[in-house]
C-alpha cells in the first residue's frame, strides 16, 4: 500500500516527539539549577550540624547555662504564661524548668534556631540570585532595544536618502526631452 500525503485529510508531520517522560524530564532539569541543588544539601546538613551542637550544649556546662537555659526558661514562661492566659487563669505564679529539662529544651531551640537561620539564609541567597538574574535579563532586554531603535533610526536615514535619489531620477527623467518618432 502506497501511502502519499495526499492520501491524508491532515497534514502529516515526520517531526518525531520526544517520550512524554523525557519532556518532562528536560522541563525539571531546565528549571533545577545547580544553585537549587546546594541549597538544598547545605539545608540537609544543618540538620545534623544542629544535632551535634545540641549535643555539646547537653555536655558543655558554659554552653548549657548561659547559652541553652535562659532561652529555654524564657520560652517555658511564654508558653505557660499564653497557655494560663487562654485558661482564664492571670494571676497564675510560673515555675521555672528544672536544670535538666531546661537544657534540653534550649539544645532542641538552638538546633531549631541553627535550621530556620540556614533556611532563611538559603531563602535569602536564592531571592538575591533570582533578582541579579531578572536585572541581567532585563538589562540585556534594554540593550536589545536600544540596538532595535538605533537599527530603526539608521533604516529610516536610509530610507530618506532612498526616497531622495528616487525623486531626483523622477525629476531627471521628467526634464529629459522626449524623443521623437520619424
Amino acid at each position: 500500500m502506497n501511502i502519499n500525503s495526499s492520501s491524508f485529510p491532515v497534514p502529516v508531520s515526520l517531526d518525531f516527539d520526544l517520550p512524554l517522560s523525557l519532556k518532562y524530564f528536560n522541563m525539571v532539569v531546565g528549571a533545577f539549577p545547580i544553585a537549587k541543588l546546594l541549597y538544598l544539601g547545605v539545608r540537609q546538613l544543618s540538620k545534623p550540624v544542629a544535632n551535634r551542637i545540641k549535643a555539646g550544649a547537653r555536655r558543655s556546662e558554659f554552653f548549657k547555662n548561659y547559652v541553652c537555659l535562659p532561652p529555654a526558661q524564657l520560652y517555658h514562661w511564654i508558653e505557660m504564661r499564653t497557655k494560663m492566659r487562654i485558661m482564664g487563669f492571670r494571676g497564675s505564679a510560673i515555675k521555672p524548668l528544672n536544670e535538666e529539662a531546661a537544657a534540653e529544651l534550649g539544645a532542641e531551640l538552638l538546633g531549631e534556631a541553627v535550621i530556620f537561620i540556614v533556611g532563611g539564609a538559603c531563602m535569602v541567597l536564592e531571592y538575591s540570585r533570582q533578582a541579579a538574574n531578572s536585572r541581567r535579563k532585563e538589562e540585556e532586554l534594554n540593550q536589545r532595544i536600544i540596538s532595535l531603535q538605533t537599527e530603526v533610526a539608521e533604516l529610516m536615514f536610509v530610507t530618506e536618502t532612498l526616497d531622495a535619489q528616487l525623486r531626483e531620477i523622477n525629476r531627471i527623467l521628467v526634464a529629459l526631452p522626449a524623443p521623437t518618432s520619424k
